[in-house]
């Protein structure tokens, strides 16, 4: 019988759902920080995901994708966790371009869970962390067996 040192921690279950998506990998994602219902992942920047090279700036697509990624690790590492979660619905606020050669730091936090749904809260930043590149309000599938719900 699998005891209590056999279980995943939530750092463990977050690498496993980011590491399962190929677009985030590609994209470099990297784990900073797992605590219940709160996940940290940066992005480094990357010249092949600049959306305007006149000025270097990376892409909003990336920046969302980052978002997205963060705030469905930040369900996933929920004490009532889900074994699956899907985006329903993810508004971003863009406030200004990410400066060019700089990673980018998102912060996700569950802040609600119900039977069905959960309610995240996301803010991106890159070294100017005064000043938010973007900020994010998703709500989350929860799904407990894959396949249903």
């Amino acid at each position: 019988m699998a005891g209590e040192s056999d279980k995943p921690t939530l750092a463990q279950i977050a690498a496993q759902f980011i590491n399962a998506i190929p677009h985030s990998r590609a994209l470099g994602m990297e784990i900073k920080d797992v605590e219940p219902g709160l996940v940290r992942i940066t992005m480094p920047y990357d010249a092949r995901l600049v959306g305007d090279p006149r000025t270097g700036v990376m892409h909003g697509g990336a920046v969302s994708a980052l978002m997205d990624t963060c705030c469905g690790a930040a369900v996933i590492s929920h004490p009532k966790a889900p074994v699956t979660t899907a985006t329903l619905d993810l508004r971003i606020d863009y406030f200004r371009p990410a400066t060019p050669g700089q990673t980018i730091l998102c912060e996700a936090h569950c802040h609600l869970m119900t039977r069905s749904a959960a309610f995240v809260r996301a803010t991106a930043w890159d070294d100017d962390t005064d000043r938010p590149v973007a900020a994010a309000n998703g709500v989350f599938t929860l799904s407990n067996v894959k396949g249903k719900n």
